[in-house]
């Protein structure tokens, strides 16, 4: 009898424990606005290549991200301790690396790169790389791969090498505003177990969008000064004549573009003698800091480049962070709008502070603060500022 009641009682107490384990875990989910679904959950989604993958959502445990644009995402929505590799070109802790991007504020390196430092290569990286390494990514032995290489035939057969889903994402040309960033969100969230976190970031996206359309709104066309946007990065060139005509920034902050009606397409150069033809036309320059290291020599060549321009000689040349370096960097796209919203209507954004805007966006993307540090970086050069056109090239 003695025995008998013996496991009795171990067998309640071990019911009582799984009881309480089970309510822990719920309390745990209710605190974190997260659910984890079963493991063997499986479902079918369709990434952003249209092809359709298996997935068991919030199961992974062993993360890859390979191609540019990927990790960046993946930090946005996914959990940066699950990483099982990160290419060489986001661990600074490595001497033989591409290295054209260190200057650059990346928020998702300043929020993670001690984590990615302490991990294995699963390939180099960088625009020069433009096929996975598979060799390097099964020595990682991931569970599932997000990849930015929008091939479908290669994601199918990377997917049948590794023997693990392998999730394409995919950018679009609106930037941060643009439909297939909301799609990589959700998808991600889908595939993590994060649906609530990255519906708060695309909703947070949003709204921002239509708080700087909504002050904006009932200022007349013919108040509005005309701005020209130069130093946008394509493929890592740039300078003064590289600009665009359709700029999502400025469309949503209501701006005249110098440029429009050229006839454009993307972001591209426009010739020397029609920078100079509407000179007298911008009456206000937004500069991208990523093409200050190529604009500068140029201008130490020839002091004359920008002497057409009414805004150089106003004064009115102002400088936004540099949004494209191994791809978009969405946080900086979003803050440079607000940027671009305050310099071009200073009135109506009178109660806008860069660096708390900064502190803001970086937080719901990243989880942390990250102004100073981006702010720090070399090619930021201070932050969001008014150039002293007469000493900045100087």
């Amino acid at each position: 009898m003695q025995v008998k009641k013996f496991f009795t009682f171990v067998l309640v107490f071990a019911m009582l424990l799984s009881m309480v384990g089970c309510n822990m875990q719920n309390i745990s989910d209710a605190v974190s606005g997260e659910t984890t679904p079963p493991a063997d959950t499986a479902i079918t989604v369709t990434d952003m290549i249209g092809r359709e993958v298996t997935v068991n959502p919030g199961s992974y445990k062993r993360v890859v991200c390979i191609g540019a644009g990927a990790l960046r995402m993946y930090c946005y929505v996914g959990d940066v301790n699950l990483l099982a590799g990160v290419e060489d070109i986001d661990n600074v802790s490595l001497s033989e690396r591409p290295m054209m991007f260190d200057s650059v504020a990346r928020p998702y390196m300043l929020a993670c790169g001690e984590t990615f430092q302490n991990l294995p290569s699963c390939g180099v990286g960088g625009p020069m790389a433009q096929s996975a390494e598979a060799e390097k990514i099964l020595a990682c032995n991931p569970d599932i791969v997000i990849s930015e290489f929008e091939d479908v035939d290669k994601a199918n057969a990377l997917q049948e090498q590794l023997g693990v889903p392998v999730i394409t994402l995919s950018s679009g040309k609106r930037s941060v505003f643009d439909e297939k960033f909301y799609g990589c969100m959700d998808l991600l969230g889908k595939v993590f177990g994060k649906e609530e976190k990255a519906a708060q970031l695309v909703k947070f996206v949003q709204d921002e969008a239509a708080a700087i359309s909504a002050r904006v709104a009932d200022i007349p066309e013919e108040n509005k000064p005309s701005v020209y946007i130069c130093g946008l990065g394509n493929w890592g060139t740039t300078n003064h004549l590289m600009t665009a005509e359709s700029y999502v920034s400025f469309e949503i902050a209501g701006v005249k573009n110098v440029v429009s009606g050229l006839g454009m397409q993307g972001v591209g150069p426009i010739e020397e003698e029609k920078f100079v033809e509407l000179g007298a036309d911008m009456d206000i320059i937004i500069m991208d800091a990523a093409a200050v290291k190529n604009i500068k020599p140029l201008y130490a060549e020839d002091p004359t480049i920008f002497d057409t321009c009414k805004a150089w000689q106003d004064g009115e040349v102002y400088l936004e962070m540099a949004y494209n370096a191994y791809y978009t960097n969405y946080e900086i796209a979003l803050i440079n709008t607000w940027f671009i919203a305050k310099t071009v209507y200073p009135e109506a954004f009178a109660d806008i502070d860069l660096t708390a805007k900064t502190n803001e966006v970086t937080k719901m993307f990243l989880g942390a603060e990250l102004a100073d540090e981006i702010f720090a970086c070399p090619s930021s050069f201070g932050g969001y500022q008014k150039i002293d056109t007469e000493n900045f090239f100087g």
